[in-house]
């Protein structure tokens, strides 16, 4: 009867793991629309905290998708720029450069904040919604150690993920007001008018503050809860029947 169990429980275990292997993970993870991601065979691997931290990092590209689509309908100067035929072309190139980690053109050897202080910079002279889109998208990875998915077995610094926080809170706070060199904006954004006001800029920078401010609160929780679960499990540590 208990070969029996066994080999009942064996059969249940393949089968779950073999249903959950015939949902592969969604492609382009961060970038498509916002909402709960089918089952996949590698959140076998992931704690509930690794689901949160994931879906965070899968929310915060989408809204830097978001914002790009923005700023290339409110400066189609800059995604002509890129050479592409169509304002789709030049954001789906933006997309599959930071999928690449491959920094725009002309941007080669530069890394996150370096390509974020460029895309500021009045003396730039390419597509500038493309060097900042993809200099935050590289800051907030980099923060995550590289990483757009996670599993058990990952490590994250809390401080370094409060640090990108900040970063986008200044970069957010430039694009609104650098300047060139006659007075105009780098980047048209924000939008106060007599009959309209558009800030759905500052708040998709918003809603990507309070993620990145979310996960580093709860990264620094999650190390002193595992000191603290350690020290509970000693004191509390009783000896397992063996008949």
């Amino acid at each position: 009867m208990t070969r029996l169990r066994k080999a009942g429980a064996i059969a249940v275990a393949c089968a779950i793991v073999a249903g959950c292997a015939q949902y592969p993970a969604l492609p382009r993870a961060g970038h498509d629309a916002r909402g709960t991601e089918e089952m996949s065979s590698d959140q076998m691997a992931q704690t509930d905290f690794n689901r949160t931290l994931t879906i965070a990092m899968r929310d915060n590209l989408s809204s830097l998708m978001s914002l790009m689509t923005k700023l290339y309908k409110r400066n189609p100067r800059e995604w002509r720029k890129s050479g592409k035929p169509s304002l789709a072309a030049a954001a789906e190139a933006v997309r599959l450069s930071i999928d690449a980690r491959t920094p725009p053109a002309g941007l080669e050897g530069l890394r996150d904040i370096e390509i974020l202080a460029v895309s500021l910079d009045p003396a730039y002279t390419g597509d500038r919604v493309a060097a900042f889109i993809y200099g935050m998208a590289d800051t907030i990875v980099t923060a995550h150690d590289g990483k757009t998915r996670f599993y058990a077995f990952d490590l994250l610094d809390g401080e370094r993920v409060y640090n990108a926080a900040r970063n986008v809170e200044a970069a957010a706070w430039l694009l609104g007001s650098r300047r060139d060199a006659q007075g105009a904006p780098l980047l048209l954004a924000n939008e106060w008018t007599d009959t309209q006001v558009n800030l759905s800029f500052e708040r998709e920078f918003g809603a990507i503050i309070g993620r990145l401010d979310l996960i580093a609160n709860l990264l620094g929780e999650n190390s002193r809860r595992l000191g603290i679960n350690y020290a509970q499990n000693l004191f509390l540590f009783s000896f397992l029947p063996v008949r």
